[in-house]
């Protein structure tokens, strides 16, 4: 057994470092953008080779910390964003709550029929969208967008939402049913708060999602006074190939900021999946 222990490791010696050798390479992959981001906000006049120099300065940051290019947009997304993603968790509930707990032929074919509508492009869909918009005078209007956004959003929404419902044990709605509680009864106060971690997911999901969406607000949405952060970064490109790069990487940064805040809060507070177990005890 010895002898066939030491062989195993001897083989997992070169596998264990060619991973971590990979790990290495995507790692420095994905942070040489970030330290590009870091390095040219910080220096005026940055170009696309940003070098890294002692010259530091947050004119940058002072230059895009306007009404027009930072505050407004932004508050702009938070609006799309947050109702966006609460109006498809509201809606996602009530579609996953029947395909969780009523048994269908038809059940299977309508989830892939969901997991199906979510590989549509955008883009193959915005032609026509633009044209009824445009026929009910709906362009241009931020409620009419947080709808589309939420429409097209919902498919995916439904998916996690029906799986983290699965996780529920049904004998929990059965005695409640028994004391006499509606289905509605039961899924807001047994459902649900078992649920409370799953329901964070699909929303941060459909937040952040939403908050980097830039080509649906685009065509939808004219006005500048109503244009989320994610099409106002278009303003960083002038029209003679001219790029700001020091204060389009200033603006990267704090345009970034309020999705990891908000991940790193709820993390904390919604740390680990949710347990069951305690209330199938009781």
């Amino acid at each position: 057994m010895s002898v066939i222990g030491e062989l195993t490791s001897a083989r997992r010696g070169p596998s264990r470092i060619a991973v971590w050798v990979v790990l290495a390479i995507v790692a420095i992959a994905f942070f040489l953008p970030f330290l590009w981001l870091i390095v040219a906000s910080v220096q005026p006049g940055a170009a696309l080779s940003a070098d890294i120099s002692w010259k530091f300065s947050l004119k940058n940051f002072a230059d895009v910390l306007n009404v027009d290019t930072i505050y407004r947009p932004m508050l702009n997304s938070l609006i799309i964003s947050g109702c966006t993603a609460l109006i498809t968790v509201f809606a996602a509930i009530f579609a996953a709550y029947p395909l969780s707990r009523y048994r269908s032929r038809f059940g299977r074919v309508f989830l892939y029929s969901i997991l199906f509508s979510t590989g549509l492009p955008i883009t193959a869909v915005m032609v026509p969208v633009y044209t009824i918009y445009s026929q009910f005078e709906l362009t241009d209007s931020v409620p009419a967008l947080i709808l589309f956004m939420a429409a097209s959003s919902l498919p995916f929404a439904i998916w996690m939402m029906k799986n983290f419902m699965d996780a529920v044990p049904v004998s929990l709605e059965e005695a409640a049913w028994t004391d006499g509680a509606g289905w509605l009864q039961s899924l807001w106060r047994i459902i649900l708060p078992l649920m409370v971690p799953g329901l964070t997911v699909v929303f941060v999901f459909t937040f952040v999602l939403q908050w980097g969406n830039f080509f649906v607000p685009f065509i939808l949405l004219q006005a500048p006074e109503s244009q989320p952060a994610s099409v106002t970064i278009y303003t960083f490109f002038s029209q003679y190939g001219q790029v700001a790069y020091g204060q389009l990487a200033a603006f990267s940064i704090l345009y970034t900021a309020p999705v990891v805040l908000l991940y790193s809060a709820l993390s904390r507070v919604f740390s680990g999946a949710f347990s069951l177990t305690g209330a199938v005890k009781g």
